[in-house]
């Protein structure tokens, strides 16, 4: 029987184990958006995952939309990431970058240069976002034109590559949770009537177009996606979600991806997850459905009993560095602070204890 503490090979990228930290926005970036030394001993620490996949990072300046969120759009940047990737590699762990444009999700006070968010479709989000000036509410998107469609494509390649040239192993499309690709997935955020929108064909072009040209950029085997069907976070609406995504990933999976990542908006999900992990022949990450509980050890089971090959926890890596020893015992496990979540120093950050320091 497979266990989540067997090793597995990710398209040539050897893991130590099937647990996989998910991406979490932690908003602690430094000038010019880019990591800390901070955000190098925060990774290093959580290094004994199988694979970290990292914060959103913006693939352009535009793309941001909270507050010290980093990007891989400048030198900088990827001098900043280097840094993390070195410290993973020489613990012996693996981390993808997650590439995450926000789109209508945002502000234009948290954007450089008069910037103003932009999305599939002039359609705000329902609520606000936390901005150094207090809660604002959702503007109201600028539609992409068409040719800025295919330069945000662009955008996205760029950052690939300059992740690769950061040291990741690979990276992860975000294409879930209301943010830019999702905004053009979900019939709701996506009301155009040209090759981006319409029917189920044209509202995936984006999401298939983006990961095809991280493909050609980087390789197959360096490229995964995040997914969240039926999730309405962020104001997204998908009442069906089956059809989009079954052509979503039938589209995807001639890629030959290092990985396909769910994320499970609720247990009556787990039906499509089944449906896309039959569709799917590469390796499937699962963030399982277990809100308002934090994933813990029980969800071990997904992987012996073939539902994922690897399962990503979110809070309960964000206060346990040394997650994978304390799953193989059962805990005990730190309490995440969800005041600490957001911004700030070390507190909540890289001030957990390990195991054997509790």
């Amino acid at each position: 029987m497979t266990t989540a503490f067997d090793p597995i090979d990710l398209s040539g990228v050897q893991l130590a184990n099937r647990i996989a930290m998910a991406p979490m926005t932690r908003s602690r970036a430094g000038a010019g958006a880019a990591p800390t030394d901070l955000t190098v001993e925060y990774y290093g620490q959580r290094a004994s995952a199988g694979l970290i996949i990292s914060e959103g990072i913006q693939p352009s300046p535009v793309g941001q939309g909270y507050p010290s969120t980093p990007g891989l759009h400048s030198a900088e940047q990827v001098t900043g990431w280097r840094k993390v990737t070195d410290a993973v590699h020489a613990a012996g762990g693996r981390i993808f970058a997650q590439l995450m444009h926000a789109g209508r999700i945002g502000h234009p006070v948290l954007l450089p240069d008069d910037l103003v968010n932009v999305g599939a479709s002039a359609v705000p989000a329902r609520g606000q976002v936390f901005t150094p000036d207090g809660p604002k509410d959702f503007v109201t998107p600028r539609e992409l034109t068409g040719t800025e469609v295919r330069a945000t494509v662009g955008d996205f390649a760029a950052a690939a590559r300059n992740a690769v040239d950061a040291g990741f192993d690979g990276v992860e499309v975000h294409g879930a949770n209301g943010y830019l690709v999702h905004q053009f997935l979900a019939p709701n955020s996506n009301v155009r009537e040209d090759e981006w929108g319409g029917g189920v064909e044209g509202r995936i072009r984006f999401a298939v177009e983006v990961t095809r040209a991280i493909v050609a950029e980087i390789g197959a085997a360096r490229t995964a996606i995040r997914l969240s069907p039926g999730n309405d976070f962020n104001g997204i609406d998908e009442p069906d979600p089956e059809p989009t995504y079954t052509a979503l990933v039938k589209e995807l999976e001639p890629l030959g991806l290092a990985y396909l990542h769910l994320f499970e908006a609720a247990p009556e999900t787990r039906e499509l997850t089944l449906a896309l992990r039959k569709q799917f022949t590469g390796a499937l990450v699962l963030n399982p459905a277990t809100a308002p509980d934090v994933t813990d050890h029980d969800a071990l089971a997904l992987i012996e009993d073939g539902t994922a090959d690897i399962v990503s926890f979110g809070a309960l890596f964000l206060a346990n560095p040394d997650l994978p020893a304390r799953l193989r015992t059962g805990g005990p496990y730190n309490t995440p602070d969800r005041a600490t979540f957001y911004g700030g120093d070390a507190q909540g950050y890289t001030d957990y204890p390990a195991l054997q320091k509790v």
